[in-house]
């Protein structure tokens, strides 16, 4: 990966991001909707402002230029987001089928819990730890043989399904062995990032499937929490 920054920064910090966004995913999901129990398209209100509230958070103290980092090697992403997209598209349709909107409705759901959900889905659960991940592990001297570099690809995939499992946790129809669905699914996405090494690959897999979901059906597709 080519990431940059011009600010000096430790292992340690990286890791406490990480640990807040576990925090940030766990809080939106149990008050939002365990609690409160809102809607799907209320829902996504506070969780975007939850959400992307940390990742500027994160970017602001990194300075991490996670922009030039989404056009580095462009096509291996595109080639990433394709092959996963495909897997995860065929997961969702292989569950039940459920009434769709129509018209202008339908137009709305798949930019707002499409695109919007999607790409907050993908930068939370998969970018972030992926980036925070690797930073903490290159800058604790991880990266210098083979070995390292695979631990560096493993311990990414670990921080990506700890913040996964601490998200799906918090809404109640994933808290027992449904978690492992999201869990799955998650670590295919992210394990696309971390082959092509350009997040394209989960960003775009991720918007498909929640794209796929909302034209299959909203209220039986798992990948569109929450579900009362």
């Amino acid at each position: 990966m080519k990431l940059e920054t011009d600010k000096i920064t430790t292992p340690s910090g990286h890791v406490a991001w990480l640990v807040g966004a576990a925090a940030t995913g766990f809080a939106a999901s149990s008050v939002f909707s365990g609690l409160l129990h809102l809607s799907r398209n209320l829902f996504l209100l506070p969780y975007a402002v939850m959400a992307a509230s940390f990742l500027y958070g994160y970017l602001r103290w990194s300075r991490i230029d996670l922009w030039r980092h989404f056009w580095d090697r462009p096509f291996l992403g595109l080639l990433g987001a394709a092959l996963a997209g495909a897997f995860v598209i065929s997961n969702v349709l292989s569950q039940p089928v459920s009434p769709t909107p129509e018209g202008w409705g339908l137009v709305f759901a798949a930019f707002w819990l499409g695109i919007v959900y999607g790409v907050l889905d993908a930068l939370l659960l998969s970018v972030m730890p992926v980036v925070a991940a690797w930073f903490a592990f290159t800058q604790a001297g991880r990266m210098t043989t083979p070995r390292g570099r695979l631990l560096v690809a493993a311990g990414a995939l670990a921080a990506s399904l700890v913040v996964t499992a601490a998200y799906h946790l918090g809404y109640p129809e994933f808290r027992g062995p449904q978690v492992a669905g999201p869990l799955i699914g998650n670590a295919i996405l992210t394990s696309a990032y971390l082959i092509t090494r350009n997040p394209l690959s989960t960003t775009l897999a991720h918007v498909a499937m929640h794209v796929a979901s909302v034209f299959h059906g909203m209220e039986t597709t798992l990948q569109l929490p929450p579900h009362y």
